[in-house]
């Protein structure tokens, strides 16, 4: 099986890189152009059969508590729409695109694998947006738009991908924050890498054997 690790950043997935696993490792940045771009560019050029995106994220209140690592089954464009009146709408509520055309389901970026559904890890659904931000109205639109569990700002680029490519893909992610605090010092960050890094390491050495 030929496998490409994605993330954002180095640091996230740093532990794993520096056990020296013969795997393909993509950095694509932060943000969801970069990791669309970087990911459709490498897929254009190499073959695998599946990619693993590993990264921290942010979880809601009624999400995964900190340090918990999660595989993510469904994530969506949080904040793609129009905002009028002080009121966001999703390009699906306005008309602007139909919200069960092929790659969406009901607007959410659904992962149909079988690797997914065989991973003891709970399983969340996620947003995926454009800026964090600490701004408690913000987030109160989004719990209410999507009663999602976590956010980060790649994960529906890789759903995206990797739907329109047919390419089986698992999104892994380790909770570092609350979402809205920004005070690193109630963040988990070390203590997230590590766990993210474990349970990589783990997959790898299953789909390997």
């Amino acid at each position: 099986m030929k496998v490409l690790l994605v993330s954002a950043t180095e640091m996230e997935i740093l532990p794993f890189l520096e056990t020296k696993k013969e795997i393909d490792v993509l950095i694509t940045g932060v943000g969801m152009p970069a990791a669309i771009y970087h990911l459709t560019h490498t897929l254009n050029h190499q073959q695998f059969d599946l990619v693993i995106q590993a990264g921290i994220a942010g979880t809601f209140d009624a999400g995964p508590k900190l340090a918990q690592v999660v595989v993510v089954e469904r994530d969506l464009f949080a904040d793609i729409g129009i905002e009028e009146n002080a009121q966001f709408k999703t390009i699906f509520e306005t008309g602007l695109a139909n919200k069960n055309i092929f790659p969406f389901e009901d607007g959410w970026l659904v992962n149909p694998n079988d690797i997914l559904k065989t991973s003891a890890l709970d399983k969340v659904s996620a947003i995926t947006i454009n800026t964090i931000s600490d701004r408690v109205k913000q987030i109160e639109m989004f719990n209410k738009l999507y009663h999602a569990d976590i956010e980060s700002m790649e994960g529906a680029a890789l759903h995206y991908v990797c739907l329109h490519q047919k390419l089986a893909f698992l999104q892994l992610r380790s909770i570092s924050n609350k979402v809205g605090i920004r005070d690193k010092s109630k963040w988990k960050i070390k203590e997230a890498v590590e766990n993210l890094n474990h349970e990589l390491k783990n997959l790898v050495e299953l789909l390997y054997g």
